[in-house]
C-alpha cells in the first residue's frame, strides 16, 4: 500500500558538485526536496521505490549503484542497502543522491519508465509498486515543459505553460481531478517533458483503492532553465 510519495525534478545540476559555481542558483530547489523526503521518511516505509525516466523499461534491484562520472565529476552512489547490482540510469542516480542526503537507511528499488510508455502500462505500474509491500513510499522523479522560454533546451512552444499548469494541478491535489493520469503523452513528447511517464505511474499507485485519501502538498513550482520544476509530496491522510 503506499503510504507516501515525493516528487522531485531530476537534473544533474540538483548535486551542487556538478552545478560548481552556479550551485547556490538551485538551494531552494534542493530545500524543497528535503522538505518533501522528510514527510516521506516520516511515513515509514517498508520499502521505497525511486521512478524515474530512463531509455528503457525497466526495474533494479536493491543496491544499484550509479556514477556521476559522465557529467565529470567522480561521484558514486548506492540505491538502498542491497549488494551492488547493475548500473542504474541517471535519473534514478539523482534519486539515489537525494536519499542519501535525506538519509535514507531502508532498502530502495528503481523503476525506469521511458517516455513512449502509454498512460495506462504507467497506471498498472504504479499499481504493482502500491503493492510491492505492506508500507510503500515513492520517490518520483521527472520534470515538466522544456520549451518554457526561448532559452530552453527545446526552445519556446507556447503549449509549454498551459501542459505545466495541468501538472501543477494534479500534483497539489493528489491528482484527485485525473489531471496526472489524463496528460496526453504525445504531447508531453512534444513539449519534453520527462515527467509525464513518471507523474503517471504515481498516479496509478495513488488510485489503488487500498491507498483511502492521499494530502498533498506542492512545495516548488519555478521554470529556471526553461523547464518546468516542481516538487510536491503526498501522504496518506490521518
Amino acid at each position: 500500500m503506499l503510504v507516501a510519495a515525493a516528487v522531485c525534478p531530476c537534473p544533474p545540476l540538483l548535486v551542487p558538485e556538478l552545478a560548481s559555481g552556479a550551485a547556490p542558483e538551485l538551494d531552494g530547489l534542493r530545500e524543497a526536496c528535503d522538505t518533501a523526503l522528510r514527510a516521506v521518511l516520516a511515513a515509514a516505509p517498508d520499502l521505497l521505490w525511486v521512478v524515474g525516466p530512463g531509455a528503457e523499461h525497466g526495474a533494479f534491484e536493491d543496491g544499484g549503484t550509479g556514477s556521476f562520472a559522465p557529467y565529470g565529476v567522480d561521484l558514486a552512489v548506492t540505491l538502498g542497502l542491497g549488494d551492488p547490482a547493475e548500473p542504474l540510469p541517471g535519473s534514478l542516480c539523482v534519486g539515489a543522491w537525494l536519499l542519501d542526503r535525506a538519509g535514507w537507511a531502508g532498502p530502495a528499488k528503481g523503476l525506469a519508465v521511458p517516455d513512449y510508455l502509454e498512460p495506462e502500462l504507467c497506471a498498472a505500474n504504479g499499481v504493482r509498486l502500491a503493492g510491492s509491500a505492506d508500507r510503500v513510499g515513492l520517490l518520483v522523479l521527472g520534470e515538466g515543459s522544456a520549451r518554457r522560454g526561448l532559452k530552453a533546451p527545446g526552445y519556446l512552444d507556447e503549449r509549454a505553460e498551459g501542459f505545466d499548469a495541468v501538472a501543477a494541478r494534479g500534483l497539489a491535489g493528489a491528482d484527485s481531478g485525473g489531471e496526472l493520469a489524463g496528460l496526453d503523452d504525445e504531447l508531453a513528447f512534444e513539449l519534453m517533458a520527462s515527467g509525464r511517464a513518471p507523474w503517471q505511474v504515481l498516479a496509478g499507485a495513488a488510485a489503488d483503492p487500498a491507498t483511502g485519501p492521499l494530502d498533498a502538498r506542492l512545495h516548488y513550482q519555478d521554470a529556471p532553465y526553461g523547464v518546468g520544476y516542481f516538487v510536491a509530496d503526498w501522504t496518506r491522510a490521518g
